[in-house]
């Protein structure tokens, strides 16, 4: 089993100065340390290191980089594995980078199954608990099937928090994108906050999958 000390010699080798400053700024929390390592090459390590998934989750969480690692290797686990650590991954993250990074592709063929999970997840309190099951939704379920569930759970969250607040409104914009009937029907109902409400159509309206005639009319529906 590869020793902590060097995983992070690996890491270290990998940084890069001035993308670590960079990604500091984007993140908005200077309690996290940043060693400025680029994603690819953290998806790259997560690859080479999964076969050592429970070593890799013993290490201490001291740099985003080793979380985001963390995180990386058990998306890539199968479904059983994956549920198996599930709890322990989703209590790691504490910033939107990671959360939207973490998309274990193994959801995809048991959605069903998963909804429980993003059920438990939204009613959590912390707020990258619920925007994690609020970016699940969005990567797996935005289909006809799901959006009684999809629009259910997002009147639900607690957008005072402001990244619930702006994966619901990422969420709501996508179904505008790809269902736009049905959600043009979910805005009608003002379910939402104001602010989430408009932000949800700014973001549908920044797309250019939608016709300038659908764009003016969202527009007209801000509160």
């Amino acid at each position: 089993m590869t020793p902590y000390q060097e995983f992070l010699n690996e890491l270290n080798a990998l940084a890069e100065p001035e993308y670590r400053e960079f990604h500091k700024k984007l993140l908005k929390n200077d309690r996290i340390n940043v060693l400025g390592v680029r994603v690819p090459q953290l998806k790259k390590l997560a690859k080479k290191y999964v076969n050592e998934v429970d070593n890799i989750l013993s290490f201490p969480d001291e740099f985003y980089e080793v979380t985001f690692v963390k995180l990386s290797v058990v998306a890539l686990l199968d479904y059983s594995g994956f549920i198996a650590r599930l709890d322990r991954c989703v209590k790691l993250i504490d910033n939107w980078a990671a959360c939207d990074c973490f998309v274990p592709r193994c959801i995809k063929s048991n959605r069903d199954e998963f909804l429980p999970y993003i059920r438990h997840y939204v009613s959590a309190e912390g707020e990258f608990e619920q925007r994690f099951a609020l970016t699940t939704l969005l990567h797996f379920y935005v289909e006809e099937q799901y959006l009684e569930i999809i629009f259910s759970l997002a009147e639900s969250c607690d957008t005072s928090k402001y990244y619930v607040h702006m994966a619901v409104a990422w969420l709501v914009a996508e179904t505008l994108i790809k269902h736009y009937v049905r959600a043009v029907d979910f805005l009608l109902k003002n379910a939402l906050d104001k602010k989430t409400h408009n932000k949800a159509i700014q973001k549908a309206c920044e797309s250019f999958r939608l016709s300038n005639d659908q764009k003016n009319y969202l527009k007209g529906l801000k509160r």
